[in-house]
């Protein structure tokens, strides 16, 4: 438990780094008929934005919006529209690679918003409610990215460092690193009385 955030024990285990040229982006193109979670707070920032990252949509995605507009759901339970059950009606693609348009526009300096917390805090979700909670979802498509990051040695922790802090604020990410430093230093003391005992 940190400062009111209930704390994935699997978190600080994980090693994490996204591989876009094996994943294709598929975060993003995942199946299902909601897309990314998004806050009320972020409806104007989506709304002001989608003038500027409309001309980096295709014509298919760009009819959907007209159809069904940019967001579906209700207060409180907010999700980007999705395209033929599948993409989210904000992914752009390059070399056929699945990529955020608000992103793409904010690395760009065409907009200061960079993308939905949900969408850049993943594969961490955000579960509301006291306290409210942060999990790791493991997702068949993140397998590069579990492969990447064990290679070179990437924890999640820092892999997302921007967007926690973002989320939370610089004085909570530090006080998260020491956690999950702890938690991983407490399951290596573990791992190694268990291996000293199954010698014995």
């Amino acid at each position: 438990m940190i400062e009111k955030t209930l704390i994935d024990g699997q978190i600080p285990k994980v090693r994490f780094a996204c591989d876009l040229a094996k994943c294709k982006g598929a975060c993003c193109t995942m199946p299902g008929y909601r897309g990314a979670p998004v806050l009320e707070s972020e409806l104007e920032e989506i709304e002001k934005a989608y003038p500027v990252i409309r001309k980096h949509l295709s014509y298919q995605h760009q009819d959907v919006v007209e159809e069904r507009g940019l967001f579906q759901g209700r207060n409180g339970d907010r999700t980007t529209q999705v395209v033929e059950g599948r993409a989210c009606v904000f992914v752009t693609y390059e070399d056929g690679i699945a990529k955020c348009a608000f992103e793409k526009a904010c690395l760009s300096n065409e907009i200061s918003w960079r993308k939905p917390i949900s969408c850049h805090l993943f594969p961490i979700r955000v579960e509301a409610g006291l306290p409210e909670r942060i999990r790791y979802e493991h997702i068949s498509q993140c397998e590069a990215a579990l492969e990447r990051g064990g290679q070179e040695k990437i924890p999640l922790v820092d892999f997302l460092k921007s967007p926690l802090i973002r989320a939370y604020g610089e004085e909570w990410y530090a006080e998260f690193l020491e956690y999950c430093r702890e938690k991983r230093e407490m399951d290596e003391r573990r791992g190694s009385v268990l291996e000293q005992r199954s010698e014995v």
